[in-house]
C-alpha cells in the first residue's frame, strides 16, 4: 500500500484537530505556563508574611490558633491548617465555601499568638487561572463539563503528536539535522511549516507528558488505569470522600471535629522530621483528618508523606511514607510533579513553562498553513515548487 493516502488520512486528522481545539490548547498552555512558578511568586510577594519573630513561648496548636481566629470574629469554618517546624515560620488557615459557595481567602497567622498577618498576596488572581486551565472557568468546577473538556483537548494533543511525527519522520539519516533545526532562509508558507514542524519536533515529548498526565484529572477511568499500572498494592487506598464515616450513634449535638488529636498523634508519628504539614477537615460524615507533611530533605513539593488519622479517637488509619513507596507508588504521588516539569528539578520547570507558552505558536502557524493551504486547492494549476512542503 502507497504511503501517501496514509499520509493524506493523517494531514487531514492533524489538521481537523489543530483547527478544532487549538485555541483551547493555546489557553490551557498559557494559564499553564503562568502556574509554572506560583509557589515561588507567591513567596516572594508575601515574604514579610511568612517570617515571624521567634519567641520562648510555646507555639499554639492548630485548635488553639482556630479559636484564637474565631475569637476575634474574622474567621468562617476552618477546612485546613498549615503548620511549620520552623520555629520563625508563620501558619496558614484555610477556609470552607461560604454559604454563597465562595472561599474566602486564606490567612497567615502568628503560630505564638494567633494574630493575624494578613491574606496573600496572588492567592486569588492564580485561584482564577488555576480554573481556567482546568476547567475552562465552567461552572462546577471540577463536577461541570470543564474537566471533561479539557480532558479531550489532551486526547486530541496526543492523536497531533502521534500524527505530526508520522507526517515529519525523516526519509534518511542525513535529513535528521533539518529535521531538528529551521530553515531561517524559507520565506512566507515554507517557512511558517518549518517553524511549526521543527519547534513541534522538540517540544513533543513535554507535550506528550504534559497531554497524558493531564488526563489524571480529567477522567476517572484513566486515574484508574494509572493505579492498576503502577500501583504496587492489589487494594488502593480510597479518596477522601470515600474515608470511614462517623460511627452511626453520633448525634447532631456532639461536638465538632478538632483538630488537636490526630495532630498529637501525628507528632507522635513524625517527631521533627516534617518542615510543614497540611492538616485538612474531611468532607461528609467522616472523621478521619488528612496530614500531608513534606520532610526536610524533600527535593520538591510531591515527596511528601500522607498519614489519615481519625480526629475522634487519635487512631493512625494510614501512614504513606514517600521514601518507603515502590517506584510506581512514587510516579503515582509525583503526577503533578511530571504533570509541570518539577520532577526535573527547577531546570525541568523552566523547560516545561516555556514548552506551555509555545502552545500560541502552534496556533498561529497553523491556522495560516491551513488558510494557505485552502487557497491553493481550488486553484487545479501546477502549483509551484516552492509552495509545496513535505507531508502534504
Amino acid at each position: 500500500m502507497s504511503k501517501r493516502p496514509i499520509k493524506a488520512a493523517l494531514l487531514q486528522v492533524h489538521s481537523i484537530l489543530g483547527l478544532t481545539i487549538a485555541l483551547v490548547l493555546a489557553l490551557v498552555g498559557v494559564t499553564g505556563a503562568m502556574m509554572s512558578f506560583e509557589d515561588e511568586i507567591v513567596a516572594a510577594l508575601n515574604a514579610d508574611l511568612l517570617h515571624v519573630e521567634v519567641r520562648s513561648a510555646p507555639m499554639l496548636s492548630p485548635d488553639g490558633l482556630v479559636a484564637r481566629l474565631q475569637a476575634s470574629g474574622e474567621a468562617g469554618r476552618v477546612s485546613a491548617v498549615t503548620m511549620s517546624s520552623d520555629p520563625a515560620g508563620s501558619a496558614r488557615l484555610r477556609f470552607g465555601r461560604d454559604e454563597a459557595g465562595t472561599r474566602p481567602s486564606s490567612l497567615y497567622v502568628d503560630p505564638y499568638d494567633g494574630r493575624v498577618l494578613g491574606a496573600p498576596a496572588g492567592e486569588e488572581f492564580f485561584a482564577t487561572v488555576r480554573k481556567l486551565h482546568r476547567w475552562l472557568l465552567i461552572p462546577g468546577d471540577g463536577r461541570g463539563w470543564g474537566r471533561q473538556i479539557t480532558g479531550v483537548v489532551a486526547i486530541g494533543l496526543v492523536v497531533m503528536l502521534f500524527s505530526g511525527l508520522v507526517l515529519r519522520w525523516p526519509r534518511h539519516a542525513r535529513a535528521i539535522r533539518a529535521w531538528l533545526r529551521p530553515n531561517w532562509s524559507m520565506r512566507g508558507r515554507g517557512f511558517q511549516w518549518s517553524l511549526h514542524s521543527v519547534a513541534g519536533t522538540w517540544v513533543l515529548p513535554i507535550y506528550f507528558l504534559m497531554g497524558l498526565t493531564s488526563l489524571w484529572w480529567s477522567f476517572d477511568w484513566s486515574r484508574e488505569a494509572a493505579i492498576w499500572l503502577f500501583s504496587s498494592r492489589t487494594v488502593v487506598a480510597a479518596p477522601m470522600a470515600k474515608q470511614p464515616r462517623a460511627p452511626k450513634a453520633a448525634s447532631a449535638d456532639s461536638a465538632p471535629l478538632t483538630f488537636d488529636r490526630a495532630w498529637q498523634a501525628f507528632l507522635q508519628e513524625q517527631g521533627s522530621r516534617y518542615a510543614t504539614a497540611n492538616l485538612t477537615m474531611p468532607n461528609g460524615g467522616s472523621t478521619v483528618i488528612r496530614i500531608r507533611s513534606v520532610p526536610h530533605d524533600a527535593a520538591r513539593e510531591g515527596q511528601r508523606d500522607e498519614f489519615r488519622i481519625d480526629a475522634a479517637t487519635g487512631r493512625v488509619v494510614s501512614a504513606e511514607i514517600y521514601a518507603d513507596k515502590a517506584f510506581g507508588d512514587k510516579v503515582l504521588a509525583s503526577m503533578l510533579d511530571i504533570h509541570r516539569g518539577a520532577f526535573l528539578g527547577w531546570p525541568g520547570k523552566l523547560l516545561f513553562m516555556l514548552a506551555a507558552a509555545m502552545m500560541p505558536l502552534f496556533m498561529v502557524t497553523g491556522f495560516l498553513l491551513y488558510l494557505s493551504r485552502r487557497r491553493l486547492r481550488p486553484a487545479k494549476r501546477r502549483v509551484p515548487a516552492g509552495t509545496l512542503v513535505a507531508g502534504e
